[in-house]
């Protein structure tokens, strides 16, 4: 099920790749947005073993290159768990049964897009980085106590996904399937994961002008001073 997942979000990706190389974007010319997303992130493979779904949330920026059909996109996924221990770890004799585990991955991702007048096909790839942190049930009994304490633990990883939006007056909402891999294993299992977010979408490029002059840099983004 994961693999079909994947191949299906690469298939989709090489689409808007070959459907890009002959199309203008005249929404993203030299654009910065900011978005923000909620939805979830569904756990896949053995990691269902240890991970259930939770909502999570994601922000970052969507920066246009010189040529508009490509962007870069440095993201932050909060992603949300319940987590059920499956190995002791020397810590505790106890494993947490219903606890709750976060994921912070940065993501640093490019991409390219097709323009259907309003609307907006997109694909990405990318690696990221961040934490993760897992619960662990610290007893004291002297004390009739037991603490939640977080392990955290270094993540390097990869995102690739695709999705669409679509431009209202001010402002774009938009939908993104994606697909996490970390290469650093929790409870002796990697963390794979399908994402699924609706988010808002809006332009901060006067923003980012603003950035520009403060900075003492010649030219600006917009290309307007």
């Amino acid at each position: 099920m994961g693999k079909k997942i994947v191949l299906s979000i690469l298939s989709v990706l090489i689409s808007i790749v070959v459907f890009a190389q002959s199309s203008a974007d005249t929404i993203h010319y030299r654009k910065i947005y900011y978005f923000g997303g909620t939805g979830m992130a569904f756990p896949m493979g053995k990691t269902k073993d240890i991970l259930t779904p939770k909502f999570s949330g994601s922000m970052g920026l969507d920066i246009s290159l010189k040529d508009s059909r490509f962007y870069v996109m440095p993201v932050l996924y909060t992603l949300s768990f319940g987590y059920k221990q499956q190995i002791e770890d020397g810590i505790t004799n106890y494993k947490i049964e219903n606890g709750d585990a976060t994921f912070y991955n940065l993501s640093l991702s490019a991409g390219m897009r097709k323009q259907y007048r309003r609307l907006n096909t997109y694909a990405y790839v990318g690696p990221g980085f961040g934490l993760f942190l897992e619960p662990r049930a610290i007893v004291r009994p002297e004390v009739s106590i037991v603490e939640i304490e977080k392990k955290s633990k270094f993540n390097i990883s990869s995102k690739l996904g695709v999705g669409a939006d679509y431009k209202f007056k001010g402002f774009f909402l938009g939908l993104e399937l994606g697909y996490v891999h970390s290469f650093t294993k929790i409870q002796n299992t990697p963390i794979n994961a399908l994402t699924v977010m609706v988010g808002l979408k809006s332009d901060i490029t006067r923003l980012g002008d603003k950035v520009v002059s403060v900075l003492g840099v010649d030219g600006s983004i917009s290309g307007k001073q």
